[in-house]
Parts: structure tokens; sequence; C-alpha cells
């Protein structure tokens, strides 16, 4: 299957809002798939929005397949110009488990390097994440806020794009910016 990297385009926007909320339906159940496609859409009206780091996968029938969002974030209104959050990833659920999660988040590693980005925060389930390089935020000094509930303290993960970025950066991860996460 012939798979290629892009970011957002117009004509895709729709489509990957579609494989975003489908994915977390199918994964969790509706009322998250609604959440997560409200989350991308507020992401894409606000000013930490980066639509070079919009990335999706396409087959070779132009179908999106795999998604992931970077987008600038703060901790106490700091560290916007080095830090991402990773926020959603999704994969068409037949196709999981083929590396596609992996490449997307790979290429949007090399391309928010470029762009000047040092370090990146995510939150999910470790297993799916440790092996991109992410580490339990909390041994860097970055816990979560009033506004984020983990249900486990290693749910809130962060990994250097740039040896050594994390030494300077720490403070509370909170989502009061995205009303669809408070």
């Amino acid at each position: 299957m012939k798979r290629i990297i892009k970011s957002m385009e117009t004509k895709y926007e729709t489509k990957a809002l579609n494989l975003v909320e489908k994915v977390f339906t199918e994964h969790d159940n509706e009322h998250e798939g609604k959440l997560v496609r409200s989350l991308v859409e507020e992401i894409r009206n606000h000013s930490n929005y980066l639509p070079e780091l919009e990335l999706i996968m396409v087959d070779e029938l132009d179908e999106v397949i795999g998604y992931v969002m970077f987008s600038r974030f703060s901790l106490e209104e700091k560290y916007a110009d080095e830090l991402l959050l990773l926020s959603p990833a999704a994969v068409k659920t037949s196709l999981q488990r083929q590396h596609i999660s992996k490449e997307l988040i790979e290429y949007g590693f090399q391309k928010a390097k470029e762009m000047g980005f040092n370090a990146v925060l995510v939150e999910g389930n470790p297993a799916n994440y440790h092996a991109r390089g992410f580490k339990t935020a909390a041994d860097y000094g970055i816990l979560a806020g009033k506004t984020v509930h983990l249900p486990a303290i290693d749910c809130l993960m962060a990994t250097e794009l740039v040896e050594g970025a994390l030494n300077h950066i720490h403070g509370y991860v909170e989502y009061d910016c995205y009303k669809s996460l408070t």
C-alpha cells in the first residue's frame, strides 16, 4: 500500500475530522469521538495552531488513513516557542499496528525540530508512546494541573527534540485554553 504524509490541506479537513471522530468512537465511545473532533476544530481556530504540523497520511486512493496534530503549547504562559502538544493521533482502526502513527509522529518530530521547537508533550497510554522516546513528564518537573485529569501520573509524557531541552522547562499543564477539555 502506497502511503504519503502531507501537511493539512483544505480538501482533507473534513475527512480528517471524520477519521478522528470514528477512531475515537470505535476505541472509546461516541462521546469521546465527538469530544476529540471538537478539540481538533478548536485548535484549528486557536493561536496555538500550526497548519504545517497538522499531518495526515493518505493511501493510494487519496483517503486519509492516519492523523496527528502538533500545536504550540505553554506551561504557565511560558515556553510556547519551544514546546508542542501532540494531540490527537488517530489511525484507521483496520490499519492500526502497521506503523502509521509511528511514521507520522517521527515525521512531525523532524518538521517541528526544523521549525525550532525543542520538546513535545502528550497525554495517553505510555505503552503507545515510550517507543517514540516519551518519558513521564513529572520526571522533568512537568505536572498535571487542575484541568488535567489523568488515570495515572505516567499518562502525561514528554520528549526532547533537542538534547537537554527539558532541563529548563518546568510547570503545570493546564488545558484551560480549550473549552473542549475543561
